[in-house]
């Protein structure tokens, strides 16, 4: 095979030691590796970097192991051209497996030109994927908070939940604080209902009445605190997520502009792919790269069922939630699209379909710099409407007939 890059480098990267394979090609087709190991730690790094500099090495390779990788990334880009590369594309024979086969099967690879970089984004991306990413960790810290909150209640006899919607809304956060000053009687309780949930003071009495301990209000007193705090944490994040993305405003209303895409999406869609689509060539690689869409399976030419590879999961799980607001809009082409293939495919696939009908229209309105238009609801009806009629057409020629369709009157 014919030799890319005469001297590169491939690294097997580890938390604590990194095996690094150095390949070099001469003129005449010789070849020779060294292979060295170096700690992870900073000097160890700049040591690394300064041996590759020395031999003349020109591009590094390594896995992307969960995030040991990053900082050797950080140490190395702009002095060499660094490869992150998937683990799954280059597994090496099995059977054999060492950290040295390992570098030098990567330095390998490398050589003659048989990895694919993965796609990692410019620093601010990065950092701006921290906040993003920590937000939602946050998001569902929180939500597990409510709910031991709500254990805490059942455990008290408090059927709060039963009538109320939002246990912590404004209503339900009024009724807890009241219960820790000691506050038991159900009807007072009920009376600090606010807004739609007064009309079910009644229902709010009957559930109210508990067996309230000290245990209880310990508990209770102490799950209050971590959700303010998380909330607190949450505002602060996405306060820092705003004002980073100031500049991207037009982008943002841009995307949000989409039926189920709200202004929290459009932020994970700036940190996970942003706002450059000159990364993928077309919406389908877009698609292909986020797993959106459906797994290419052939067998003896057959095509099987192709379940969607694991992808970018912060950015999935963002456009399956558009995808489900999506279809709750009424009037809108998603919605028509969601309940049409929620009914034959189900649930979790309507949502997919949804979410890549999201993810390929936001590439193409911000490649084309266009707002969002809204298409009709019945053309998936029209379009069905027309493959029947193609369909009964062919059968009928088929059969030897001439067929001329004639459309039928609206009676008066």
């Amino acid at each position: 095979m014919e030799v890319l890059y005469p001297i590169c480098c491939g690294l097997d990267v580890h938390k604590q030691s990194i095996t690094a394979c150095l390949s070099a090609v001469s003129a005449t087709g010789g070849r020779t590796k060294e292979t060295r190991t170096f700690l992870t730690v900073t000097d160890e790094l700049l040591a690394l970097a300064a041996w590759l500099r020395q031999a003349g090495c020109t591009h590094v390779a390594m896995e992307s192991t969960g995030s040991y990788w990053k900082p050797v990334y950080n140490i190395l880009l702009g002095k060499f051209e660094v490869m992150v590369v998937n683990a799954a594309h280059i597994k090496g024979v099995p059977g054999r497996k060492t950290d040295v086969l390992d570098a030098e099967w990567i330095a390998d690879l490398l050589q003659h030109g048989l990895l694919r970089a993965s796609f990692i984004p410019d620093q601010f991306q990065r950092e701006l994927r921290d906040l993003t990413r920590t937000r939602t960790i946050l998001i569902d810290e929180r939500s597990a908070a409510v709910n031991r909150l709500q254990k805490v209640l059942e455990d008290a006899n408090i059927k709060l939940s039963s009538v109320a919607t939002d246990v912590m809304g404004v209503s339900g956060r009024a009724m807890i604080e009241a219960i820790l000053e000691g506050q038991s009687d159900p009807a007072t309780l009920a009376e600090l209902a606010k807004g739609k949930l007064r009309k079910k003071r009644e229902q709010l009495e009957q559930a109210l009445s508990g067996r309230v301990s000290d245990h209880h209000r310990l508990l209770l007193a102490m799950h209050l605190e971590h959700i303010d705090f998380l909330d607190e944490s949450v505002n602060r994040l996405s306060q820092e997520i705003a004002e980073r993305l100031a500049p991207f405003e037009e982008d943002l209303v841009r995307l949000d502009g989409i039926p189920g895409v709200g202004r929290t999406t459009a932020e994970v869609w700036a940190a996970e792919v942003g706002f450059d689509m000159s990364h993928w060539p077309t919406a389908a690689h877009l698609a292909s790269w986020a797993a959106m869409c459906p797994g290419n399976r052939e067998s003896a030419g057959k095509q099987m069922g192709g379940k969607t590879r694991k992808g970018n999961k912060w950015l999935r799980r963002a456009l399956i939630e558009a995808a489900c607001a999506a279809g709750r809009k009424n009037g809108s082409y998603l919605q028509a699209q969601y309940r049409r293939l929620k009914y034959r495919r189900g649930q979790r696939k309507a949502a997919v379909a949804v979410g890549h009908t999201i993810l390929v229209t936001g590439y193409h309105m911000l490649t084309r710099r266009e707002d969002y238009r809204e298409v009709s609801p019945t053309l998936l009806d029209e379009r069905r409407r027309a493959r029947a009629e193609r369909r009964a057409i062919d059968q009928l020629q088929a059969l030897g007939y001439e067929v001329a369709l004639t459309h039928k009157q609206p009676a008066a």
